[in-house]
């Protein structure tokens, strides 16, 4: 999946072209790279975001197309 997508779908980020707004802006990094929104993100994967002074750092733990609000906070975990 696509880590703009799954910005969007885990709820990191409410919008999918915010997300890609911030990979264009280099804010988004996987595994210690700075990403295009094309990349691809399987679990395992480590997901960094800078939100202004404060980054978020997260663990991809599953992949899904859609989720309801409940199950999005499985689909990774902070670190």
């Amino acid at each position: 999946m696509r880590v703009d997508k799954f910005l969007k779908v885990s709820r990191l980020i409410k919008r999918r072209t915010v997300a890609n707004e911030a990979c264009d802006a280099g804010r988004v990094q996987v595994n210690g790279k700075v990403v295009k929104a094309s990349q691809d993100v399987k679990p395992g994967d480590v997901i960094e975001i800078g939100f202004g002074t404060k980054n978020v750092k997260v663990e991809v733990l599953a992949v899904q197309d859609t989720s309801k609000k409940e199950e999005a906070k499985e689909l990774f975990r902070y670190l």
